[in-house]
């Protein structure tokens, strides 16, 4: 009796499986869309979760295999998913459409707290929230909270000094250390003590660390948003009474101290000081409770702590392969230095445009995201090939793959910062290491001014060796992130 049932439902099971899988591979015949044959169910899902592969080479193999498509067709259950290769449909859903792709994609559930950040939001509440956030990335505020980035700088060479052991272990953990210390303190606020003690950090840490059902969880929420609320499935709810506590915490200390220190807690204050938040064009209205905040805190770490550290350690491995450029880098620190009389303004490292050409090369070779997700939220058509797509449609765009087309870059494999010098342009739509549209990273700035400071000190100290191991470069198993593998760098003191 057992075995009967368990065949028969392995019957039913393996003829949904088929029907769905034709019910995809015919969904997107009729609309003349080539269709990624190889899992019609799960598309890229499957093999993400049981190959060594990051997410962005799977949708580069696609790139390759299909290099004549605008657009591949892949399975992704019961939800239409296209991947969009064409420069035009990629602006057509970036920029010139966005209205109709304004999601970012990724399912939350409403009681998710932590979700609820200006990442994941989207519509007419995600609008209210990136107007609200915008004032702290004005040329004018960055410039005043620069003081905390060269705070962070400075103590990271104090922190590499005293442990000369981290030197030479993980060059990623080196700077992803950095960059949360440095985000730490943005977001809480800085003391006497060194950024790096900032008892924040081990929780922020240990809430971002990837593990298999964290995997799981986020691939349902970028790929089938109904299975994902069908479950019930939440992504930081674990941590959001914590984080939402210690924002509380903050706020309500800097509401007492009654003093300005141009950081993330100053802008919470001022939102709840002006009482509720609405949108001049549509009206909506939201208020600036502790947990929205401390969602919008949440995301300085979620969207801005791996790509920050990942743009970081490509750019010291790739200074420290090419002994060349890191002369050239190095002239340009120490002549910075001496013009400013020791000290690093934002005015001084705004002035160093070869760091800013060899940051931005690496950027592009090494993008801190592989691809980047929307979801359609009202039917609309796709110009070239005039692919017709539905409300729910999960789209898919590269940003590796354009990054190393030889269509836009000249031996896009090799590291060459003149292409950002001022007598080559680059085309925005050929470069987006941060998104690009309506929805590029708000923090593309903030970002790039706190990796600048963070190699500027690193550097003024110590000089890089690079090793790579057998077999060259490769790349870890990450979901959105391009993460280097097989190789890292050496931090070595400079003479004096």
């Amino acid at each position: 009796m057992i075995f009967a049932v368990i065949f028969v439902s392995s019957i039913v099971i393996l003829t949904l499986v088929y029907l769905n899988g034709k019910y995809n591979e015919n969904y997107w015949q009729k609309r003349g869309v080539a269709f990624y044959k190889k899992n019609k169910v799960t598309g890229l899902v499957w093999d993400f979760l049981f190959q060594d592969k990051p997410f962005f080479q799977l949708f580069d193999d696609i790139y390759k295999e299909y290099a004549n498509e605008p657009a591949v067709a892949l399975g992704s259950f019961l939800t239409p998913a296209l991947y969009v290769k064409d420069p035009v449909n990629v602006n057509h859903v970036l920029q010139a459409d966005f209205h109709n792709f304004n999601h970012r994609g990724i399912a939350f559930i409403e009681d998710d707290k932590l979700a609820q950040n200006v990442l994941m939001l989207y519509g007419p509440k995600w609008k209210l929230v990136r107007q609200s956030l915008t004032p702290l990335f004005t040329t004018a505020k960055l410039k005043n909270m620069y003081y905390i980035m060269d705070k962070s700088a400075q103590d990271f060479v104090q922190f590499l000094k005293m442990k000369p052991e981290d030197i030479q272990s993980d060059g990623f953990q080196i700077c992803n250390a950095f960059c949360c210390a440095a985000i730490t303190a943005s977001v809480f606020g800085i003391g006497r003590n060194s950024t790096f003690d900032s008892p924040f950090i081990p929780f922020v840490q240990e809430a971002l660390h990837p593990t298999f059902w964290k995997n799981i969880k986020f691939a349902l929420a970028s790929l089938d948003a109904s299975l994902f609320k069908t479950l019930r499935l939440s992504l930081f709810s674990v941590h959001e009474d914590w984080f939402i506590e210690a924002i509380k915490q903050v706020i309500r200390q800097r509401e007492k101290e009654n003093v300005k220190k141009n950081d993330f807690a100053d802008l919470c204050v001022s939102l709840q000081k002006k009482g509720t938040m609405k949108d001049p064009e549509t009206g909506y209205e939201l208020e600036p409770t502790d947990e929205l905040l401390a969602a919008q805190a949440f995301f300085f770490f979620l969207a801005g702590l791996e790509p920050s550290a990942s743009a970081m350690f490509s750019t010291i491995i790739e200074v420290g392969r090419h002994p060349e450029i890191l002369q050239r880098v190095h002239e340009e620190i120490d002549e910075t230095f001496e013009k400013y009389n020791g000290l690093l303004t934002y005015d001084a490292i705004m002035e160093m445009k070869y760091l800013d050409n060899v940051i931005n090369e690496a950027m592009r070779m090494y993008p801190p995201i592989g691809f980047l997700t929307r979801e359609c939220v009202q039917n609309t058509v796709l110009p070239v090939g005039n692919i017709k797509v539905d409300k729910g449609t999960k789209i898919f765009m590269p940003i590796y793959e354009i990054h190393h087309d030889t269509k836009y870059y000249k031996n896009p494999e090799v590291f060459d910062p003149e292409r950002f010098s001022n007598e080559c342009k680059v085309s925005d739509a050929s470069y987006m290491p941060f998104g690009r549209g309506n929805r590029v990273c708000i923090g593309l700035r903030f970002a790039k001014l706190q990796i600048k400071a963070g190699i500027v000190h690193a550097l003024r100290r110590f000089t890089v060796n690079t090793t790579v191991q057998t077999g060259g470069i490769k790349y870890k198993k990450e979901q959105v992130q391009v993460r280097l593998a097989n190789v890292d760098f050496e931090f070595i003191p400079r003479k004096s």
